[in-house]
């Protein structure tokens, strides 16, 4: 058993690609040696800003051999009737390069067939890697790629060299106008050479001795010790930022850390700016003090060990003072605008060609946040504070900082509206409208921030559902399922047991002009298109598929009630006897889905026939009190209880009587008996979409 060696060396590759590209390369390779029969171990990745590379451990020498059973013509056909192969016999023969007296024949249902092992015998592993490490390198993905030269191939960044070991031998292939080989590059500037590798056991050593730390663990591990040793030095630390520290590793090839400063009077812009000008251009970290509170320092990473880090840093410095004064000014210039300016411009800025501006958004997300106040039931002022907030929470995106700082869009909202005196929730809603920004993302912390939130987001919804922008498999341009979510999310954070469905009426309401199809069609698609967002989150929490499908499936308008539902039913899902207890339910739901029930069929005592019927009647009624209690106090554990108990009386009924009775009315009291039944639980679940 050997280790391979693959690494693609290449010019500096966007740090964003590298994760990707490297996972895809490693899974690519081990698919391919599992499906070419080379039996091998663990894959180990490594990369740098000019590399990508994958070492498969304890991989064969040769390929596993191949046997298979050939089925031949009939023996009738292949033999004739002395039991001489016929020329049907000696071609299947030669086909499969075995003599004729190695057939064998093989019972089938359709009679004896002619049938011979055929072996593929395997071939040296380095034979077969020489074609599927040049498919592996050139299918690698990448969000952009391009060509150079005058090459038809696509990569990255153009390709510079290709090793190929297999142990201490060349794999040899071709990409492009690269062959493979056995030498690497060191360091860009340290040890520009070639790097000789005598196998492939010896590729991390030999990259460490020429300046390049490849294993991408280890290397972050040292970014992160140098950043907080620099940050020592000048008495503050570093502040955290996973992501940066993530970038920042895939930007170098060894860490060399310097702390600089900046003139303390940029410290009068808010600390995000600056945090974000430092972070998003430069790629610097921020320094704060023991309290967090930002300090004017800044550590910087560079590729290179240089005698004079001072001057490094004076370098830093002095491009990063351009930075902080392109953003002063932008602040500053924003403070000299009003909200109201800035609302005048949203005029200009257009959210949907067919759905107007972000100013006409505004206007409908004020509406919507005024609805949404009085369905929650909160007082006047938290209604004021929510329109007001609504009013603002999308004026910063004419603000210079936010043209400049995209990432600050809600954050300069909030900043702006505290400066300007914005009373209570309403700078913190401002920003928290756009949460949760990402799956797993924080939801919005006030109250006045959910209802704008919601309110924004279900006007992006109804609006697109309404021109039929409704997202596909293939694209959702509107991030229309991430913002479905956000709005499940925020209302179950929340505890809002409003009409979800009246809230997608109210919110489809101004575009009655322009859609597409009647706005009840379209209502009908946003409920079904919340109703999977839904289901998915459940199931993602762990809950069973049958129990969602059976609670979603029923209704998902009071969406708090719909977690406490399902929470109901997959406990009583435990219960011993609750195969029995569904089978029950099942057989009295599928009655009433696949039979034609008269309208406004009431149960008549007097035609009972069976003391079964008046049994369940009598239980049925006194059920229904107890669960109409229980429904209206929220307590669905006692509801699923209480009607769990009519079991036996069904089981009674099916048993003792006929349903589909030939006198009509006898016929017809008896439906009308199970829909009385079916409907304590119809709203609560569908028990024909449980499994056993």
């Amino acid at each position: 058993m050997e280790r391979l060696l693959i690494e693609i060396g290449a010019e500096e590759i966007p740090a964003g690609y590298i994760a990707p590209a490297l996972a895809a390369m490693a899974s690519m390779l081990t698919e391919k040696l599992t499906a070419a029969r080379i039996d091998h171990g663990t894959a180990q990745t490594f990369a740098t800003p000019r590399r990508l590379a994958v070492v498969v451990h304890d991989v064969a020498p040769k390929q596993r051999s191949l046997s298979t059973q050939v089925l031949g013509p009939p023996a009738r056909v292949g033999f004739d009737a002395d039991g001489n192969p016929t020329v049907a016999g000696e071609k299947f023969a030669e086909k499969l390069g075995v003599p004729v007296g190695r057939l064998s024949l093989r019972k089938t249902e359709k009679g004896d067939y002619l049938c011979a092992r055929k072996t593929e015998r395997g071939r040296a592993t380095r034979t077969v890697l020489k074609t599927l490490l040049a498919e592996v390198v050139l299918a690698v993905p990448f969000p952009k790629s391009m060509r150079w030269a005058d090459l038809t191939i696509t990569f990255a960044r153009p390709i510079q060299h290709v090793v190929a070991l297999l142990g201490d031998t060349v794999v040899p292939f071709s990409v492009g106008n690269v062959k493979s080989g056995r030498n690497t590059r060191g360091h860009r500037f340290m040890f520009p050479g070639k790097i000789r590798l005598a196998n492939a056991d010896a590729y991390v050593e030999a990259l460490s001795d020429a300046g390049v730390i490849c294993d991408i663990a280890e290397r972050k591990r040292r970014v992160d010790e140098v950043v907080r040793q620099a940050a020592l030095k000048v008495g503050g630390e570093i502040l955290e930022d996973e992501e940066l520290l993530d970038i920042v590793t895939n930007l170098v090839e060894t860490p060399v850390a310097t702390a600089g400063q900046f003139d303390p009077g940029f410290l009068e812009i808010p600390r995000e700016i600056l945090i974000t000008a430092m972070r998003e251009h430069q790629k610097y970290f921020a320094v704060v003090d023991a309290r967090g509170s930002l300090r004017n320092n800044f550590v910087a990473v560079n590729n290179t060990r240089t005698r004079d880090l001072a001057l490094v840093a004076t370098g830093h410095e002095r491009v990063l003072r351009a930075r902080l004064s392109d953003a002063q000014f932008f602040y500053r210039s924003d403070l000299k605008t009003s909200a109201e300016g800035r609302m005048e411009k949203l005029q200009g800025v257009m959210f949907q060609a067919k759905l107007g501006s972000m100013f006409e958004k505004s206007r409908r997300i004020v509406g919507l946040a005024e609805y949404l106040a009085d369905a929650a039931g909160v007082g006047a002022s938290m209604k004021q504070a929510a329109a007001r907030a609504a009013w603002l929470c999308k004026t910063d995106l004419v603000s210079q900082v936010v043209v400049e700082f995209p990432k600050l869009q809600g954050v300069m909202g909030r900043v702006y509206a505290a400066v300007a005196g914005e009373p209570g929730e309403v700078p913190a809603a401002v920003e928290e409208h756009y949460r949760p920004t990402r799956s797993g993302g924080e939801l919005p912390q006030t109250l006045t921030g959910a209802l704008v939130s919601i309110s924004d987001k279900i006007d992006s919804i109804c609006g697109c559902f309404s021109i039929g922008l409704i997202p596909t498999g293939a694209a959702d341009p509107y991030a229309l399922r991430r913002q479905g979510i956000g709005v499940l999310q925020i209302m179950q954070d929340q505890g809002f047991a409003f009409s979800l469905e009246a809230l997608i009426d109210f919110g489809l309401t101004p575009f009655a002009g322009q859609a597409t199809v009647p706005l009840e069609e379209t209502a009908r698609e946003i409920t079904v298109f919340l109703q999977r967002r839904i289901s998915g989150m459940l199931v993602d929490e762990g809950f069973s598929k049958d129990v969602v499908a059976a609670v979603a499936g029923v209704s998902i308008d009071c969406v708090p009630d719909v977690w406490h539902r399902v929470r109901a039913l997959e406990a009583l899902k435990t219960a011993p006897d609750f195969e029995p207890l569904a089978a029950a339910f099942k057989r009295v739901v599928n009655i009433m889905k696949k039979t034609h029930v008269p309208s406004g069929l009431e149960v008549d005592a007097a035609l009972f026939a069976d003391e079964s019927e008046t049994a369940l009647y009598e239980a049925c009624k006194a059920v229904e009190e107890r669960v109409a209690q229980s429904n209206a106090q929220g307590r669905y554990d006692d509801v699923l209880h209480e009607i769990a108990t009519l079991r036996d009386g069904v089981d009674r009924f099916f048993e003792g009587v006929m349903v589909m009775a030939d006198d009509l009315a006898l016929r017809n009291n008896r439906l009308a008996l199970l829909g009385r039944i079916s409907a304590l639980f119809e709203r609560f679940a569908d028990f024909s979409k449980l499994s056993a």
